[in-house]
């Protein structure tokens, strides 16, 4: 049984209370399988007992917010809902220390010197040399950074800081609707220029739902290094759309 005909079984009588400790129970897996997904990107420190409770609270929400009129499925808004009560959690515990998110800003910064002055992908060769690093080094420094990557789309506006430092990603006023679009948009278009290696990782990760240590045996590679290029995807896309983050903070 899918996830909305399971809600929609339940709910399709509006007069009839949902019963939500069923389908807590029924939707626990789903939860688990996204806890999991996002997990493996983590430091160790941080629990995946405490990724799957926050993402039953995001369940509970969004079975009590879902409104099947608006068009989404329940899976797709529930989906949302989960992830976003995750990302809160580890924002919450704020494990990564002030100076990652230093690394991660100088990263991109260097991606961005390298790439406005070549006109095109910056080799890390390159981004090393720019940021005066021999390339052990650099690697080191992509792998520290990696901590900080946050774990969607919609907070790629935010990498490299944390959420009180970037406001970039919050919307006000009449056109906020129209500015998330844009910034989407914006955002799509620069995924699909990535050096395919960071491409494929990204739309692996993030479209296919596989996890670092699946992408690696796809890829013949080992997970650390996946890793590594899923953590260099965010810091490019970070750089490639720092004049639309600019612009909006």
């Amino acid at each position: 049984m899918t996830v909305l005909s399971c809600y929609a079984d339940v709910g399709a009588i509006t007069e009839q209370r949902p019963n939500y400790d069923e389908l807590m129970t029924e939707h626990a897996p789903f939860v688990k399988r996204i806890a999991y997904h996002m997990i493996s990107r983590l430091p160790a420190n941080v629990q995946l007992e405490d990724m799957i409770q926050a993402g039953m609270i995001g369940l509970f929400e969004a079975l009590k917010g879902y409104d099947m009129s608006k068009g989404a499925s329940f899976e797709t808004y529930a989906r949302i809902r989960i992830q976003g009560a995750m990302i809160d959690e580890v924002r919450r515990c704020d494990w990564t220390p002030r100076s990652v998110y230093k690394k991660s800003r100088e990263i991109a910064e260097a991606i961005r010197t390298v790439e406005k002055r070549f006109g095109r992908d910056a080799k890390d060769s390159e981004i090393a040399e720019v940021l005066e690093l021999n390339i052990d080094e650099y690697y080191r420094m992509v792998k520290d950074a990696a901590g900080c990557q946050l774990l969607s789309y919609e907070d790629i506006a935010l990498t490299g800081g944390s959420k009180d430092e970037y406001k970039s990603g919050d919307f006000n006023g009449p056109y906020e609707h129209i500015q998330e679009d844009n910034f989407k948009c914006g955002l799509v278009d620069k995924i699909s220029s990535l050096p395919e290696r960071e491409k494929m990782v990204v739309s692996l990760y993030y479209n296919e739902e596989f996890n670092l240590r699946e992408i690696g045996e796809i890829l013949g590679i080992t997970e650390g290094r996946v890793c590594q290029i899923h953590s260099q995807a965010l810091l490019r896309l970070r750089a490639r759309m720092s004049e639309w983050t600019d612009n909006n903070k």
